[in-house]
């Protein structure tokens, strides 16, 4: 929200008190606590009828500053009045208490507050400046309507920039834009956004995360251009100052306290095929879509039964419509012979001829107005009611219907909608219905998520999300909403699922094709081959189907050719995704996040990391042009061999088949031998790729087993010409290809083979080293 009018001026219908000048310092074993008056005290009537601002300081974790800023600290907040942080307690600090200044010390970050004539506040991660607030910036905000405002401005460097609050379609760097935190179904083509998170990092390597659930306003570099502004209603705020050295350290930190992404199972990363949404289709389609594929080759791993799965006006009644599904559970039975996994659609709306609406009603089961009434509206579905997720008896009872399906047969859900949640409304457990507008979606996507654990075992539940707030990382897999079949909403797509990676969330994908109208031939093509090169890939439309031989015949070697592909890299992947549910890292990283320092990288939304080896550069253009940056160093096109050297931008055109898919200097990116599906046992057969390693530098990778633990490891280095490899755990087989290599001098532990791609290196039986002359 915006108070001021211009850099001097105040709007009309406000009173900002921001604090002058710190007035007394607590010191505790854990915690700072500072009192700062609104004007200079020059002497000590100043002190009577004004306020204070309380400011505190302590650590949730370390190398995290928790600040909390009162007015009045006795009003009560109604839940959920923060977002559950995982970390109980505090974090051990050092407290300074200087005549010049007071600083708290968490890990290598700190808080400086200046004891000058003016407030200013410095944060600070081993001795350089993060970013800063002080005088004119922090502010209690008194509105004329009675409504109350805190807000805080922090500094921002020349050249810094933002990212992050959350899948926001609009640029990528946030510089400039005003953001609503604020939950809404506004597809992909807007400013707002299904998935709003209260968090931000900048290419400066630290974090900001403002812990309110309920509505929050940033203006980044907008109402005062070298300020990013966030501001809540009410008489508090906290917000925190993540550092870390780095990105990766900063979102591993920021995770550690909002939950790391589950690793969603190893199934999930094949390719999902959905009956589309307003299409007729009954067993018979579904057979003829699921068979054409495996007449194709096609490899499919999901099949997805969208909305009308269930009768008309009866969403959500989980009962299949028994008018074209007369025995769903045999039918689930012959599709799961054919090796798929099952999703089904549901959102948390009970409609009124849903014969589901009268119990929930009677029992108390959905959200109420203030008179204790059902609240209801038409949009979406006639007579619509909310399930009230604060009751614990509603969420059972939810649940339950969830566990029948399971029980048929059902593997995952897709958690649709989530976003239009009212605020007139009464709660079960009393909740704000503002704080709860944006946290309802976590408490929906618990539910259904703790559901799939408990039938299915833990490591193989997943979701297909749409909407999130702070924590939903912990229930993946989130996709990107309706998008359009457009070149330019496939490019807005990618800008929002950069932006959450940005945000702490680890595995994302989208429509492949574009939601709304139906892709043309050179569309589709295009997007299928960015969408296999997604953490997750789905193929999902409205109005049309999407299986590729309604395209042309050509969309079907296409996406032979790339399905295969993934299938093949999914040691590699499912490694990475593994290092995404650990360390708190997205798998489709921003250009930023792996190369922060090369300020070409800092605006690039265009291209993006797959996991910390693999370069996408996706064709946005019925040319097929292609325009990217690659970073120094030597990169390797990992489908044609072909080496070139980074630093500079490439223009260059690539017909359906390819595209810039580049793998980074010194990488060593395992590949499977299985191309038919994502799920096989990685260290059998694996073939380790390593790619132009300069003389000095190591080299790594680990396959994975089905939970994502280490099951085989390569390890090596390149001294001169010398390659020395160690590997530990079991592989039945396994080699090393020597990418753009033609000879070699001698193997000690192995032979050499040559091949098209490189020479192979085949370790003798049993070998656990090997010593390779170049």
């Amino acid at each position: 929200m915006k108070f001021s009018d211009g850099y001097w001026m105040t709007r009309k219908g406000y009173e900002v008190l921001s604090p002058y000048e710190v007035h007394s310092v607590e010191a505790g074993q854990d915690k700072l606590r500072v009192y700062a008056p609104h004007r200079h005290l020059e002497h000590r009537g100043n002190t009577l009828n004004e306020a204070l601002t309380t400011m505190e300081f302590d650590s949730p974790l370390p190398d995290v500053i928790r600040v909390r800023l009162y007015h009045h600290r006795g009003r009560k907040r109604r839940s959920p009045d923060a977002f559950p942080l995982l970390t109980g307690g505090t974090a051990p600090v050092a407290i300074a208490d200087g005549e010049d200044a007071v600083s708290l010390t968490s890990g290598r970050t700190t808080v400086t507050i200046a004891k000058s004539h003016q407030l200013k506040i410095a944060y600070t991660y081993e001795g350089r400046k993060l970013t800063g607030s002080g005088f004119r910036q922090t502010a209690f905000v008194r509105g004329e309507d009675g409504r109350h405002h805190f807000r805080e401005q922090l500094d921002l460097a020349v050249g810094e920039t933002v990212y992050g609050l959350g899948e926001r379609f609009s640029a990528f760097v946030k510089n400039g834009q005003t953001v609503d935190i604020w939950n809404q179904d506004g597809g992909t083509a807007s400013e707002q956004a299904y998935k709003n998170i209260p968090f931000y990092v900048t290419n400066r390597g630290y974090g900001v995360f403002v812990n309110h659930p309920e509505l929050v306003s940033f203006e980044v570099a907008s109402e005062k251009v070298s300020k990013a502004q966030f501001s809540v209603e009410g008489e508090m705020l906290e917000y925190m100052i993540i550092g870390g050295g780095s990105l990766k350290a900063v979102l591993g930190n920021y995770t550690s306290l909002t939950g790391k992404p589950a690793l969603p199972p190893s199934w999930t990363f094949g390719l999902w095929l959905t009956t589309s949404f307003t299409t007729n289709y009954d067993e018979a389609t579904v057979n003829s879509f699921v068979d054409g594929m495996a007449e194709r080759d096609l490899p499919l791993s999901v099949f997805h039964f969208d909305c009308f799965w269930m009768k008309e006006y009866q969403w959500c009644d989980f009962e299949w419509d028994a008018r074209v599904f007369p025995d769903p559970q045999g039918m689930l039975a012959r599709l799961k012979a054919k090796g798929l996994k099952i999703c089904v659609w549901i959102n948390p709306y009970i409609a009124q001829r849903s014969p589901l609406f009268d119990e929930g009603m009677a029992q108390g089961y959905l959200l109420k107005r203030q008179d204790g009434s059902v609240w209801q509206w038409d949009l979406w579905q006639y007579g619509m009611g909310i399930v009230d997720f604060t009751n614990p008896d509603a969420c059972r009872w939810f649940g339950d219907k969830l566990r029948a399906l399971v029980d048929m047969g059902v593997d995952s859900f897709k958690t649709d909608f989530g976003e239009r949640i009212p605020t007139d409304v009464v709660y079960h457990d009393g909740s704000d219905p503002l704080q709860m507008h944006n946290y309802y979606t976590q408490l929906y996507n618990k539910v259904v998520f703790e559901v799939l654990e408990e039938k299915l075992g833990p490591g193989e539940a997943a979701l297909f999300a749409r909407s999130a707030t702070a924590g939903g990382q912990q229930f993946p897999v989130h996709w990107g909403g309706d998008c359009e079949a457009t070149f330019e909403s496939m490019a807005e797509s990618l800008r929002g699922g950069l932006s959450l990676g940005l945000s702490g969330f680890g595995f994302w994908s989208h429509d492949i094709g574009g939601f709304e109208q139906s892709a043309t031939p050179d569309l589709y093509k295009r997007w299928v081959a960015f969408g296999l090169l997604s953490s997750h890939s789905r193929l999902h439309g409205s109005t049309s189907y999407r299986v590729p031989w309604l395209f042309d015949e050509e969309a079907v070697d296409v996406l032979r050719h790339f399905t295969k592909l993934k299938a093949r890299l999914m040691p590699y992947l499912f490694g990475q995704a593994a290092v995404a549910s650990r360390q708190g890292l997205p798998m489709m990283r921003a250009m930023v996040l792996e190369f922060g320092e090369d300020a070409a990288c800092d605006y690039l939304d265009r291209q993006y990391m797959l996991g910390d080896s693999l370069l996408v550069a996706p064709i946005f253009n019925e040319e097929g042009e292609s325009a990217y940056y690659l970073p120094q160093g030597t990169w390797t096109h990992f489908l044609t061999g072909e080496q070139v050297e980074g630093g500079a931008w490439r223009r260059e055109h690539y017909d359906y088949m390819g595209l810039p898919l580049f793998a980074r200097e010194g990488a060593l990116i395992p590949v499977g031998r299985e191309d038919s599906r994502p799920d096989y046992d990685y260290a059998d057969g694996a073939v380790f790729h390593l790619f132009a390693p300069k003389s000095g530098a190591s080299f790594s990778a680990s396959v994975p087993d089905s939970r994502g633990n280490e099951r085989f490891f390569v390890s090596g280095s390149r001294e001169g010409e010398i390659l020395r490899l160690e590997t530990r755990g079991e592989a039945a087989e396994w080699r090393l290809l020597l990418r753009g290599v033609s000879t070699v001098s001698g193997v000690d532990g192995g032979t050499a083979q040559p091949s098209a791609e490189g020479v192979v290196i085949v370790p003798a039986s049993g070998a656990t080293r090997l010593q390779i002359q170049l």
